[in-house]
């Protein structure tokens, strides 16, 4: 049998995934299958923390903004401001809120007096 040359398609396949591992070290950048391996895992965690991150980023608005309402005495807590809020149609997501509860609480007291319920 005659040799057949190959095309390039594999080795460009494999040149792609090695410039995604250009940062690793050792085997992890130089074996074909342990690059493949190690960019794949590396794919999956990106991705798992990119949405780990945004869940994290939620829960730390919440907790600020609730402890800003205890401790400015603005509400009883965080879900009685955020029902309010609700209630009046004020269209305020979390992390603003959370900027303005850190940075300027007299803000916050603002926003409250203007969603009191009066019952």
């Amino acid at each position: 049998m005659t040799r057949v040359p190959r095309g390039y398609i594999a080795r460009r396949r494999r040149a792609k995934m090695r410039s995604f591992a250009s940062n690793f070290r050792g085997a992890h950048l130089r074996l074909n299958r342990m690059i493949t391996q190690q960019v794949r895992r590396a794919f999956v965690s990106s991705h798992r923390d990119r949405v780990r991150q945004k869940r994290d980023f939620r829960r730390l608005w919440i907790s600020r903004i609730n402890a800003a309402t205890r401790i400015h005495k603005v509400f009883d807590n965080y879900s009685k401001l955020i029902h309010n809020l609700y209630k009046k149609e004020l269209l305020l997501n979390r992390k603003i809120l959370a900027q303005v509860a850190v940075s300027n609480p007299n803000n916050l007291y603002t926003i409250s007096n203007k969603i009191k319920i009066i019952k």
